[in-house]
């Protein structure tokens, strides 16, 4: 995966490099092969990374039950797969819309 998102079937696979305790829960920009997004939880015992994927959730328009983390529940590095999103935030359509467009 040479971005930070890619498709899989109809799942979407997430790299994540999340903020805890910050001001607000956001989608921010890529940085390298992964996808900023902070939340206002405070990282302990996996607290932080439940409310992010709450948070993914309403996003992306599934159920929490439709997020799996992969791997970082308590790390700041993440990779979630997002069964089936009913929504795309913009900086997921956008570098989604670059991987499948054809090289020129």
């Amino acid at each position: 995966m040479g971005t930070f998102c890619a498709m899989d079937g109809d799942t979407l696979v997430l790299n994540i490099l999340g903020t805890p305790n910050a001001s607000k829960d956001a989608i921010g920009k890529p940085l390298g092969a992964q996808l900023r997004v902070s939340v206002t939880a405070v990282p302990v015992a996996g607290r932080a990374t439940d409310h992010m994927v709450r948070f993914l959730a309403a996003k992306f328009g599934v159920g929490v039950q439709d997020i799996t983390v992969v791997f970082g529940r308590f790390s700041i590095h993440k990779q979630m797969r997002i069964r089936a999103p009913k929504r795309l935030p913009a900086v997921v359509a956008k570098a989604l819309a670059k991987v499948a467009a054809p090289a020129a």
